[in-house]
């Protein structure tokens, strides 16, 4: 598929208005996300097929930097050429960038039992979203007992491991069961993921993402200009975090208040209201750019933030697609592929479980509520927006019966 191809397909246009509605509305962390995804991508609009999509994720979820962003990024790449990624990656990260920005200048504070009902009720509906996510999924990537059993030991990989490598490790797992137990399945000719990426521009990607990795440091050394100081810090954190947005928290502390650039309390409030916005958990960079003691910071703090954040996931995922899509046209890694959309099942299964369950359901009341969205989702099929406003009510009510 070419270029021109793709451009008949879609217009960045389109793609960063179905985004942007996404980034308004999808709350509940990475896991939730590719509910999300999948729902409008892979179900409603069939801009991808499951097997595709499954297949970005488990390639996303190899490479450092925010899986849920990068898998966007990737479907706008596909859908519209290089502007579409641009658009996907705009729309998905600019409401909840411009909601940390304005807490940062203290005009976004959720405070009582209304703001703390309405917290807890969309996560909640992130209980729903990723239950959907791990049931629709299952049933079509995990339809026997070899695929299923990948599942069940992904997700005891990760649940049983205190390390952010056991997403990695799993994954892993799931290509090297997929080789020995998958192969029986026929080859798959259909399925095209058409990325617009020529593998000289991979290669070039790949090299800007380690000169920049290795040599902004060392120019740091000679010129010391703050600003490249702190982009730096952003761009290492983004650069050497798998596992996903809570992941990258330990590292971005490590970058800004060890060195007294912020305070553990401003750091703290930062990462609160980052989990009551929708969109990527790293969009938290923009409140930090915003609030640093040094400068830049304001505006054109919150703007390097979040470019220096999400660049090196984004380089090193277009530098790897174009020899992604060869590679899995192989025989030996459509049965390595089969396994690891197994474990993806099971990484999303753990998801749900932990952070998503333990940190949100606590009383009846609670698992009312998102058993309720999950009915919504999968038997009434409603736009998950509809979901979202029933889950946020659903919070507030319970915040008053509470207080």
């Amino acid at each position: 598929m070419t270029k021109t191809t793709l451009r008949q397909n879609g217009s960045p246009i389109e793609v960063f208005r179905v985004f942007l509605r996404l980034g308004l509305t999808s709350f509940g962390g990475p896991a939730a996300h590719m509910g999300y995804f999948r729902e409008e991508f892979v179900v409603r609009r069939r801009w991808l097929d499951e097997d595709s999509f499954t297949g970005l994720i488990g390639l996303c979820q190899f490479l450092p930097g925010p899986a849920s962003s990068q898998v966007g990024f990737s479907i706008g790449l596909m859908r519209a050429g290089f502007w579409g990624a641009l658009a996907a990656w705009t729309g998905f990260t600019l409401p909840s960038a411009i909601a940390l920005v304005l807490f940062a200048y203290g005009a976004a504070a959720l405070s009582g039992p209304i703001g703390t009902g309405l917290i807890h009720g969309l996560k909640l509906v992130a209980v729903a979203i990723v239950a959907q996510a791990v049931w629709g999924m299952a049933r079509s990537l995990c339809p026997d007992r070899e695929r299923a059993s990948i599942a069940l030991i992904a997700t005891l990989i990760v649940l049983f491991s205190t390390s952010s490598a056991a997403q990695t490790g799993a994954i892993a797992f799931g290509a090297l069961a997929g080789l020995w137990l998958c192969r029986a399945a026929p080859v798959n000719a259909a399925g095209h993921m058409g990325i617009p990426v020529s593998r000289r521009a991979g290669i070039a990607a790949l090299t800007a993402f380690f000169l920049i990795l290795i040599g902004v440091p060392l120019l740091g050394r000679v010129v010391q200009p703050q600003g490249l100081a702190l982009f730096d810090a952003f761009y290492r954190s983004g650069a050497l975090v798998f596992g996903g947005g809570h992941v990258v928290l330990p590292l971005l502390r490590e970058a800004f208040v060890t060195p007294g650039w912020i305070d553990d309390g401003a750091f703290l409030a930062g990462y609160g209201a980052a989990q009551a916005v929708p969109g990527p958990l790293f969009t938290f960079a923009a409140y930090l750019g915003a609030v640093v003691s040094p400068e830049p910071h304001r505006l054109a703090g919150a703007a390097m933030g979040l470019i220096g954040i999400f660049l090196p996931g984004m380089l090193i995922l277009t530098g790897v697609l174009p020899f992604w899509e060869t590679l899995r046209k192989r025989a030996a890694a459509q049965a390595a592929m089969r396994g690891v959309n197994a474990a993806v099942v099971g990484l999303l299964g753990a998801a749900l479980y932990n952070p998503v369950w333990t940190t949100s359901v606590k009383t009846g009341g609670d698992f009312g509520i998102a058993l309720t969205g999950f009915v919504l989702l999968t038997v009434w099929r409603v736009p998950p927006l509809v979901a979202v406003i029933a889950g946020a009510l659903g919070g507030i009510a319970l915040s008053h019966i509470r207080f």
